[in-house]
Parts: structure tokens; C-alpha cells; sequence
């Protein structure tokens, strides 16, 4: 490993989790000297990955930050095969539609499809939501029991007052998921938003992603119509990228 490589992205990923922090905090956080963290930013800077706030003289993340994401989110071939089947998936179900990709202990909405109501929405790809309170988190992990021995050590933010963060239960809730394909949260990373998701498997027959649809709690629960477009969306999108079948059997 690459020592001032490691440490400059342990920069960019604190200042992902904080949004704006000092030198003096990042120091801290990173266990480093100040003058260190310092260089690590001003090189950051100068490639526009990291930017100065005027007001407050902390740094938050930069412009360049948000084009390398774009490149990553073009060249996925999941978001490209699942475009459709979100806009089909809206229309029958009437909600929004995600699609997200596990990263480290979350999930990154790499697409998302707004309610076909007309009403303003906002733009959610990019967010980012903690794998142990989201349905697409959890419909992943089902099928990914390393990884989700690791999240589940880890799974100790709570989001909201409904968030499971036990060990236990959320593998009770990860064992279920794996018998019916489909992962639900009520009210966990969004007090008045649940979801419920269903994973997609890739070429080699492992789970890469996961659909889900959007809806206030007020109309919880989901009827069966929409499950079964849910779990047909899922399914058909897993098959243009080559999976042997669906759903794949836990590794």
C-alpha cells in the first residue's frame, strides 16, 4: 500500500461522512499530524477534489469529486440494463423507483426514478444510505453473507428510532430475505419512507445490486401486485446481464 495514496483517500472519505471538517479535525479523526493532513488537502485542492469553505475555513468535498462519480456511474452496465425496468416499474407501482450498489457499510443510489405523478421530486442518485436501514442494503446482504458479516459488526448507526441495528435480528431478517428475495424496512434510515427491494444478480450468478420501490409509511403495507412487479423487475433486469437465474442462491 501506497502510504500518502491511503492517506489521501482517507481524507476524501472523512470529509464524505462529515461534509466539512478543519485540519485540526481531520487530524485528529486520522490520528496525523496537522502540517500532514494540511499538504494531503492543499494537493487535494489543487486538483479540485477538495474545496475551501470561505465562511468557516473548513473543507468539504470538490467539483472533480462529483465527475469521477458520474464516470463510475456511466460506465455501470447495471444502471444502463435497469433504466427501463424502473420506468416500467414506476408506472405499474405508482411510487419511486432506486436501484443501488453496495460500498463498503453502504448503499450508493446509482439510479433512481421519480414518482410518474408530475409532483417535484428531488434528484436522489448519489445518496447514500447505511446497508443495515435500507431494503436495498439488506436485499443485498442477503445474498453476500461476507459482506454482511462485516456490516452487521458494524451496523451500530441508528437513523431513526425504527433503526434494527442488533446482530441478531438483522440476520433473522437477512435469513427471511433470502427465501423470498425481497427485503423490506419501514420508517429505519427515513422517519414517514419505507421501501421494499429485491436483489439483482449479475453474470456470475452473485448479487450486484438491487431494485427497490419508495412509499410513504402512510401507505404501507405493499400489496401483492407490486411485490410481484418488483420481483418481476428484478428478475428481468438480472437476465440481460447474464445471470444463470434469479433469485441466486445465498454463497
Amino acid at each position: 500500500m501506497i502510504q500518502s495514496v491511503d492517506r489521501a483517500v482517507r481524507v476524501l472519505l472523512a470529509l464524505q461522512g462529515e461534509r466539512r471538517l478543519g485540519i485540526a479535525d481531520l487530524a485528529l479523526r486520522l490520528e496525523l499530524a496537522p502540517s500532514t493532513v494540511h499538504g494531503i488537502v492543499k494537493t487535494l485542492a489543487a486538483h479540485h477534489l477538495v474545496v475551501q469553505d470561505v465562511g468557516s475555513g473548513r473543507y468539504q468535498l470538490g467539483p472533480a469529486v462529483l465527475r469521477l462519480g458520474n464516470v463510475y456511474l456511466d460506465s455501470l452496465e447495471l444502471r444502463s440494463r435497469v433504466v427501463a425496468w424502473s420506468e416500467e416499474l414506476a408506472r405499474r407501482s405508482e411510487m419511486a423507483v432506486r436501484t443501488g450498489v453496495l460500498a463498503g457499510d453502504d448503499v450508493v443510489i446509482i439510479h433512481h426514478e421519480p414518482r410518474p405523478d408530475g409532483s417535484r421530486q428531488m434528484p436522489e442518485t448519489g445518496i447514500v444510505i447505511p446497508a443495515h436501514a435500507s431494503a436495498l442494503g439488506k436485499a443485498l446482504l442477503a445474498y453476500l453473507p461476507a459482506q454482511a458479516d462485516r456490516v452487521l459488526v458494524a451496523a451500530h448507526r441508528t437513523m431513526t428510532g425504527e433503526t434494527v441495528t442488533d446482530p441478531g435480528e438483522l440476520r433473522e431478517q437477512l435469513a427471511d430475505i433470502a427465501r423470498t428475495a425481497l427485503a423490506e424496512e419501514k420508517d429505519e434510515a427515513v422517519l414517514g419512507e419505507s421501501s421494499v427491494a429485491a436483489p439483482v444478480f449479475g453474470a456470475h450468478g452473485s448479487a450486484i445490486g438491487a431494485i427497490g420501490v419508495v412509499l410513504p409509511t402512510t401507505d404501507w403495507p405493499v400489496g401483492e401486485s407490486i411485490r410481484g412487479a418488483l420481483r418481476e423487475a428484478a428478475r428481468n433486469v438480472s437476465r440481460e446481464l447474464g445471470a444463470p437465474r434469479w433469485p441466486g442462491t445465498p454463497a
